[in-house]
């Protein structure tokens, strides 16, 4: 949903999976945007993680599935998201991500964009990465500050969100979505203000500490740090 998120989990995903080349892409790159997609379509395989900035006026042959985690903000967007895959006469799959709350979204596509559905279940035996995650925003800055980054957008895109009788932000779970984001303490912003979240433990950890693996970008950390002291 937002520049931040694919920002995120466009760099945990190369670090997670191995042998699969991942690209990001989203409004702010601008002039990085051409080139990205056009050495995208030149795979033979691959993952592209983005915004909507690649839903509609986009020819991407043999798309296979088209994986929409944040439900789009209009309902015609999800159908242009949709079709993406199975283009000129091909075959393809897209699947949109919803917690139970969000159900009724369902109900609402099929009248308002005749959008058939079905239900796929969740999977058995699936990984948990988030520990990997986790470790991985411990020992880069840059992964940290990005995680932090994302759920904050994250909460402030589903607060916009264009359904808000379905997304409903009050019926959100800050700790369930902290921990699916693997970080590793709740930011400060408004939407949590005056909130207690017992299920969500923060490191123990100063986060303070955790340092940039970019040398260049750690020192002028240290330096800003040094004149606020």
């Amino acid at each position: 949903s937002t520049c931040a998120c694919v920002e995120y989990y466009g760099k945990a995903l190369e670090s997670l999976i191995k042998q699969v080349k991942i690209m990001s892409i989203h409004g702010k790159m601008k002039h990085k945007r051409n080139r990205i997609f056009t050495e995208f379509r030149k795979l033979p395989g691959g993952i592209l993680v983005c915004t909507d900035v690649m839903a509609r006026g986009i020819d991407i042959p043999e798309v296979h599935w088209v994986l929409q985690y944040d439900p789009p903000s209009s309902a015609s967007a999800f159908v242009h998201r949709c079709g993406r895959t199975a283009r000129i006469g091909n075959v393809g799959s897209a699947l949109v991500f919803l917690l139970p709350m969000e159900e009724s979204y369902v109900n609402f596509l099929s009248i308002n964009q005749k959008c058939p559905m079905q239900e796929m279940k969740p999977q058995a035996n699936v990984l948990d990465l988030l520990p990997k995650l986790k470790s991985m925003a411990l020992a880069d800055r840059a992964v940290f500050e990005k995680g932090m980054k994302a759920f904050v957008s994250y909460v402030q895109a589903y607060a916009k969100h264009e359904c808000n009788l379905i997304f409903r932000i009050k019926d959100l779970d800050f700790a369930s979505l902290a921990r699916g984001f693997a970080l590793l303490k709740m930011p400060k912003m408004p939407e949590l203000r005056g909130k207690c979240f017992p299920d969500f433990t923060p490191v123990t950890v100063n986060t303070d500490s955790i340092s940039f693996k970019d040398k260049n970008r750690e020192k002028q950390r240290q330096k800003k740090l040094e004149e606020q002291r």
